[in-house]
């Protein structure tokens, strides 16, 4: 399934709860934080070889897929509302980080690239 599909299947499910009104920019951000914050309570208080293994923890792996899903569903909803190609998107930010970050330069590349405006 394509970005795309997924934001067609979730238009479906919406316009079938008419839940349209309730989609606005603003409402959907606040909920993307919302989901974005649980899955970061799910990582909260783990040792970093922990979260590192969660993929494979039998309890921890379908909470955070849950999670992941709520924001995947929530940010592709948002850029469907705002009419943005988020494939678009990210390939023009990975061109725009690779000149800022030269694979060259290594880690030192992060201490010299001021923060795009």
């Amino acid at each position: 399934m394509t970005l795309e599909e997924l934001a067609e299947r979730q238009r479906a499910f919406i316009s079938a709860r008419d839940w349209d009104p309730f989609h606005t920019p603003k409402n959907l951000v606040m909920a993307l934080t919302g989901e974005v914050g649980e899955l970061t309570e799910l990582f909260q208080w783990l040792t970093p070889d922990q979260a590192a293994r969660a993929g494979h923890d039998p309890e921890l792996r379908p909470k955070v897929a849950d999670e992941l899903a709520d924001v995947l569903l929530y940010l592709v909803r948002l850029a469907d509302t705002l009419d943005v190609d988020l494939i678009e998107a990210a390939n023009a930010k990975i061109d725009r980080n690779e000149h800022r970050f030269p694979a060259a330069a290594g880690r030192s590349a992060l201490r010299r690239v001021p923060k795009e405006q």
